[in-house]
């Protein structure tokens, strides 16, 4: 199962890599300090040290008004509108993708477990786990030109990761990861939409089909999900908070089970703010377990009889204490439903239930630097050496970015502005000569799981042959 095993999981190109003891390896337990300027350090163990801060602290916005922009996009696609790099934080599209690897170690323990049960837990986890790094994220990551590339190749967690900007109008990014046990692939096509209807709030609907396939003496299995569609409220005025809402269902295509989770909207008052509950059912639909949690905080599993039996209970004791909504409580909502609500509490722990996820703690000065995590801090991390191998194409060396990283925010707009114009220059080029682009790293072909369109990696990229990459920067 997977695809293109013979270019783009087979033999490595590059010094074979193992990882000791990878299925049991546990982020809370791994130290990243170290420096920011490509001095990497190196551990006692031989793993490189990642850097902890940037090389700038984050810039206030408050000078700035999101709605004197929004206001004139109305309905629009707003991928196709130039907006000042105010609203942007230093990662690309591209970078942020990569994120769905910060939890990574739910994979290896999904790849060690012989229950398909648990199996499907450990994925659904991840699933859960990719969004949680957009928590308070409320930058947006800059727009990868057509060509950009990322890589990304961490010996400590156990993976390699490329992904390229295969179409610009509308935008397209493909993405491929491979364990370096040659363990897993984990592969997707991203077809992000963003429009803004006036309304306090724009909403990003990320069209993803994201494939994981496992390559182990025991299992042999393939799984497919999309994710759940991101709200950012209060645009206009107010603090901006984030929501994720939707339904996702993961599907296990070797044996039949599915994992269907609902991520809440926050509901009359923010009840539900960032709940997700869902359940894992086998091919004959019988319910096998329930999952409930916040895709925030943590994701617990129970057995369903618990699960509605602890549900029953709630709702009586919950009926006594009921207290009656008034009319002007109601008008009081609808009138400001995009005031940010407060999280009222954790995830209500029921009696019995396995912990399957919880969220990395954040740090110390994740608020000055654009709320990233400890692993969003390190992706645009340019170590000394690393220009010689990076491909041309490749986000770190993205002039914009990088100044406004080092804090040079004038000399990052400009430069914003001369890379889009270049590659506006570029397609009129292209168009006159009657050229056709043609991506470098991936094709577009068909996913054999779903039968949909979807964008496969070609094969070659750690080969690390760049002479017929674009000049884009």
């Amino acid at each position: 199962t997977g695809f293109d095993s013979d270019n783009s999981s087979g033999d490595f190109s590059e010094a074979n890599h193992k990882v000791p003891e990878m299925l049991d390896l546990d982020p809370h337990q791994s130290s990243r300090t170290g420096k920011h300027n490509g001095e990497t350090e190196i551990q006692e163990n031989g793993i490189k040290r990642h850097r902890t801060s940037l090389p700038a602290p984050m810039f206030s916005r408050s000078d700035f008004s999101v709605w004197s922009i929004l206001k004139k996009c109305i309905g629009l696609e707003l991928s196709k509108i130039t907006m000042p790099i105010v609203f942007n934080e230093p990662l690309s599209f591209l970078q942020r993708i990569t994120e769905y690897m910060e939890h990574i170690y739910l994979i290896n323990k999904a790849c060690s477990h012989a229950d398909p049960l648990e199996r499907m837990q450990a994925v659904a986890a991840f699933a859960v786990s990719a969004v949680a790094s957009q928590w308070e994220r409320t930058g947006k990551p800059f727009n990868p030109l057509l060509g950009e590339t990322y890589e990304l190749t961490r010996e400590d967690l156990g993976f390699r990761f490329i992904s390229e900007q295969v179409s610009h109008h509308p935008p397209i990014s493909a993405f491929y990861s491979e364990g370096l046990n040659k363990d897993f692939i984990f592969h997707g096509s991203i077809y992000p939409k963003l429009k803004f209807w006036g309304k306090l709030a724009f909403h990003l609907k990320l069209k993803k089909m994201i494939s994981f396939s496992y390559f182990l003496d025991r299992h042999n299995e393939a799984y497919t999900w999309t994710n759940p569609t991101c709200c950012v409220h209060n645009v206009i005025i107010g603090k901006l908070w984030l929501e994720q809402y939707g339904v996702v269902e993961i599907v296990n295509h070797s044996t039949g089970d599915k994992c269907v989770l609902n991520f809440k909207p926050c509901g009359l008052f923010g009840k539900e703010l960032h709940r997700v509950e869902g359940y894992i059912q086998d091919k004959h639909r019988k319910k096998l377990c329930v999952i409930y949690g916040k895709w925030t905080e943590c994701l617990w599993c129970t057995d369903p009889t618990t699960y509605e039996t602890y549900k029953k209970s709630e709702k009586r004791g919950g009926e006594q204490k009921k207290k009656s909504v008034s009319e002007e409580d109601i008008k009081s909502e609808n009138d400001e439903a995009d005031d940010m609500p407060e999280v009222q509490d954790t995830v209500q722990f029921i009696p019995g239930s396995k912990l399957l996820w919880r969220i990395n703690c954040r740090p110390p000065n994740s608020s000055q630097m654009y709320n990233f995590t400890s692993f969003a801090v390190s992706l645009n991390e340019l170590e000394k050496g690393m220009e010689a191998i990076l491909a041309p194409t490749d986000c770190r060396l993205r002039p914009d970015i990088r100044n406004m990283e080092n804090g040079n925010m004038d000399v990052a707009s400009k430069e914003k502005e001369r890379l889009e114009e270049k590659q506006r220059a570029a397609r009129k080029e292209r168009a006159k000569d009657e050229v056709e682009w043609h991506t470098r790293w991936f094709h577009q072909g068909t996913n054999p799981y779903t039968g949909t369109p979807d964008w496969l990696y070609s094969g070659g990229y750690f080969d690390r042959n760049f002479s017929d990459c674009p000049d884009i920067y």
